[in-house]
């Protein structure tokens, strides 16, 4: 057993034991009749310090170009959300599902644009042969898990969007901009995985 697995393990049922108010979310944003159900997988590598796969999207893109993401997409018929991310994550980056160790799903996300996102959160081995697929992923990268979790470490924006006011947080890293849906789910999850207390 791994002691990351482990302690995710608790920290997750820990987390989810209890309601937490005000998570992030843009449902008062999505169209109820354009939603589609979406997974994409939290992959944390298991090292001494732990990181989480992100890709960049291409801009050629129709949904969220360029943007920074998890590996994941919509569900196909007859998947549940794990089904679905793993085979994202195989089609996105050649990460075969028989090396993820998958501890849970957490709190869904609905996006402005029309996506309820399940994130499906897991461990993988540390320095995987990982191999972006050129038409999904421009790029991949992995960023520390403890300065995604940390909240100070994210910018707080504002902007008039579809008729309202919509808060978002943003972090740099490598070179990469994390932000938008990316960044809210990371930001729920860190209050559900409390790995910093």
């Amino acid at each position: 057993m791994s002691a990351l697995f482990d302690r995710l393990q608790r920290l997750f049922e820990d987390g989810h034991a209890q309601d937490i108010p005000d998570l992030m979310s843009d449902a008062r944003f999505a169209d109820a009749a354009r939603t589609a159900d979406a997974a994409v997988l939290i992959a944390v590598t298991d090292r001494e310090e732990p990181g989480i796969i992100l890709t960049k999207r291409p801009d050629s893109l129709r949904d969220h170009p360029g943007q920074v993401a998890f590996p994941g997409g919509k569900l196909d018929p007859g998947e549940d959300a794990v089904a679905a991310a793993l085979r994202e994550a195989e089609e996105e980056l050649a990460l075969d599902r028989s090396h993820v160790r998958l501890v849970g799903t957490t709190d869904r996300y609905q996006t402005g644009t029309g996506f309820d996102i399940t994130p499906v959160l897991g461990v993988i081995p540390p320095d995987l042969d990982l191999t972006p697929n050129p038409r999904e992923v421009e790029a991949w990268f992995e960023a520390p898990l403890d300065l995604l979790l940390r909240r100070e470490n994210w910018t707080e924006h504002e902007v008039f969007w579809n008729g309202a006011m919509r808060q978002y947080l943003e972090l740099h890293h490598g070179g990469f901009r994390i932000w938008g849906v990316t960044a809210a789910i990371i930001a729920n999850l860190s209050r559900r995985l409390a790995w910093l207390d």
